[in-house]
């Protein structure tokens, strides 16, 4: 079995996942964790039986890929030098903080023909995969995700977030192009937006509303679509999804069959399999930047 030299670069609560999951996996050998934090640093790789580094340059010649899960404003930066050094980077969402940084990491990527895939785990969601088989022409779409304030990730507002999950699930879904957005948001806790709601519609007539929440006391993860004569309710967090058609005059409602898996380590070793065999990510920098495209518009059209 042909096997990646891996480092994780970031070990917070995310980047501490990657790195165990990885552990687990048959085709990479994962080779070191990075992070600034010296004394995260130490916990995460005295656990894992790793070598820890403080600076992720000291990595461009031990390893053919990465997993970087570090803040955002950072993410350009780091992926931009490990793709000049011709290594295969997965990047946690949001990808960037504009347009012009995804436009020049792609860039290199498909110069250099490396991997570059972007975190959006909802696309490697058991529920999620089972549910998409059976979307034909959705006509309205409610998404809501919400949580509780977090310790992490607030160098973004809740659409960067949270929301842009969503996003990238919808613009999958709907095969046309955006006719108008609109969008209103308030900051609550910190400089940028906390909670928002989002309406786009589609040139095609398909009508989407979003709400994400990072104040809110319970957590949902949940999208709807309807589509004629069918409703489809989906659970992202608790991995289950149920069908409700209409049959006469009646509706009826069945729960669609789903094999449960860990969204994180479907996500890791598919970024694994298109690295080794120069394959293309199912969350490529060109989808991931579609869905920055449109969080950045809804953020511009909040402030």
């Amino acid at each position: 079995m042909q096997k990646i030299d891996l480092a994780v670069i970031g070990v917070g609560y995310l980047g501490r996942r990657h790195a165990a999951i990885y552990k687990e996996l048959e085709n990479v050998n994962l080779v070191a964790v990075c992070d600034i934090d010296q004394r995260r640093l130490d916990e995460v790789s005295n656990e894992l039986g790793l070598k820890g580094y403080l600076s992720y340059q000291d990595l461009f010649d031990k390893v053919q890929a990465i997993s970087l899960a570090v803040p955002t404003r950072l993410h350009y930066k780091i992926a931009r030098e490990f793709l000049e050094h011709k290594i295969h980077v997965l990047v946690e969402k949001p990808f960037t903080t504009d347009l012009k940084q995804a436009d020049t990491l792609i860039k290199i990527a498909r110069s250099n023909k490396l991997t570059l895939q972007v975190g959006h785990i909802e696309r490697f969601n058991s529920a999620f995969a089972a549910t998409k088989k059976i979307i034909a022409e959705p006509r309205f779409i409610e998404c809501h995700r919400l949580s509780p304030f977090p310790k992490r990730s607030l160098d973004v507002g809740v659409i960067l977030d949270l929301m842009i999950h969503d996003i990238d699930i919808i613009l999958g879904l709907v095969n046309s192009p955006i006719e108008s957005i609109h969008a209103v948001g308030i900051n609550v806790l910190t400089n940028f937006e906390d909670i928002a709601n989002a309406r786009i519609s589609f040139r095609n007539g398909c009508v989407c509303n979003l709400t994400a929440s990072r104040v809110s006391e319970e957590w949902m993860r949940k999208i709807r679509i309807f589509q004629k004569n069918t409703y489809i309710s989906l659970d992202y967090k608790n991995e289950h999804a149920f069908i409700y058609k209409k049959i006469g005059p009646l509706i009826s409602k069945n729960p669609l069959p789903i094999e449960k898996e860990e969204p994180l380590k479907n996500e890791l070793a598919s970024f694994l399999e298109c690295a080794i065999h120069n394959r293309e990510p199912l969350v490529s920098g060109e989808t991931a930047r579609q869905a920055l495209a449109v969080a950045l518009e809804i953020q511009r059209k909040i402030w």
